[in-house]
């Protein structure tokens, strides 16, 4: 048995570098600086899985595994952003008071030359929300970083009604897939740490 590769994850995203913590694989990182524009007529899901290619592809490391993964919320086939202010978060959030829509996570993994990549779409529905209640969220500052305007798992978790899929690929990083992924080049998964 060969020593386990090196992981690195091509995203500067707290809650990615938490999941993976969360689960054993140990890793460093190193942020991925890409294009992050729609190419014309791409869709949501296109987009997301190009973006977390591009990601794994663009961290250069011999002989490590790369992770990359990007996120996006889809409503009436619109994709939410991250704010750019608190008042783009305010009208984000008073358009998914109250009803569904959908979190597009795709992640990809680079190894050896090889590049894999997998989607995960999760309905998300929130509970009716007041004007304060948008206001006071907004205060605590979680909205801002974040696609669609909210983290499901800080403050948001109390503004999700129902998740319907990969509660983890809303957090951002579909941690089944990606293990899935790994495996896909004979890397093996002993619930925390990676095997050759």
């Amino acid at each position: 048995m060969t020593d386990a590769p090196r992981v690195i994850l091509a995203s500067q995203s707290p809650r990615r570098r938490e999941l993976l913590t969360l689960i054993g694989i140990v890793h460093e990182v190193r942020p991925a600086d890409i294009d992050e524009s729609y190419m014309v007529g791409e869709t949501p899901l296109g987009h997301a899985e190009r973006l977390a290619r591009g990601k794994a592809e663009a961290v250069h490391a011999s002989e490590a595994l790369v992770i990359g993964s990007d996120t996006i919320v889809v409503v009436d086939g619109d994709v939410l952003g991250k704010p750019k202010t608190r008042d783009d978060a305010r009208v984000m959030l008073r358009r998914l008071s109250g009803r569904s829509h959908v979190v597009i996570t795709a992640v990809a993994v680079a190894y050896h030359g090889e590049l894999r990549s997998a989607v995960e779409q999760v309905d998300v529905t929130f509970r009716e929300l007041t004007d304060d209640e948008i206001d006071a969220y907004i205060e605590t500052g979680e909205p801002m970083d974040k696609a669609g305007s909210y983290g499901i798992q800080g403050y948001g978790a109390t503004i999700v009604e129902r998740v319907n899929g990969d509660y983890f690929a809303v957090m951002g990083l579909p941690l089944n897939r990606l293990v899935r992924l790994i495996e896909g080049f004979g890397v093996g998964y002993a619930f925390g740490p990676l095997r050759a």
